[in-house]
């Protein structure tokens, strides 16, 4: 077999989008060559999250302040956890199964606040820090972009 000489341009530019968006994982195809770039995300203190039916899609309750208000406050509070990604964000990690957090539940640094669901991968969004949730801001089942808020925690 030949061996390919891979472009290192191109594997860093796709390295830093990964670094960018917050990726997990791309791969590309051209003519026949693949090229896929991953990186470890290191997450203290997580337990396995079997994903047994899909992902949860749980009832949220009204909210009854106005949500571009709440989002705009939320996205300028210091403790406001944004997500890392686009995808679409669980409360839980399986349907029937409780939400990972409430609103006034307290929380250790690095443990699950939420998965985003992003090209067939759940990925875990831990708590940066230790604190009390304060607001919980995306909608369960919901598309989330690379940096909206999610979650705020004081």
């Amino acid at each position: 077999m030949p061996a390919t000489k891979f472009d290192e341009e191109l594997i860093h530019r796709l390295a830093k989008v990964l670094q960018d968006t917050g990726l997990s994982e791309i791969e590309i195809e051209n003519e026949g060559t693949r090229v896929r770039v991953a990186r470890q995300m290191q997450i203290s203190a997580m337990a396995p999250m079997p994903m047994v039916g899909g992902p949860a899609v749980m009832p949220q309750p009204a909210n009854t302040a106005a949500p571009a208000t709440a989002v705009a406050n939320a996205a300028d509070h210091p403790g406001c956890v944004k997500s890392p990604m686009v995808g679409t964000a669980y409360a839980a990690a399986e349907p029937g199964k409780p939400p990972f957090i409430k609103v006034g539940d307290k929380v250790n640094k690095g443990q699950t606040l939420l998965i985003i669901e992003a090209m067939k991968v759940m990925n875990p969004i831990p708590a940066p820090n230790a604190g009390t949730v304060k607001e919980i801001v995306f909608k369960d089942a919901a598309a989330v972009e690379f940096g909206e808020p999610l979650v705020v925690i004081e």
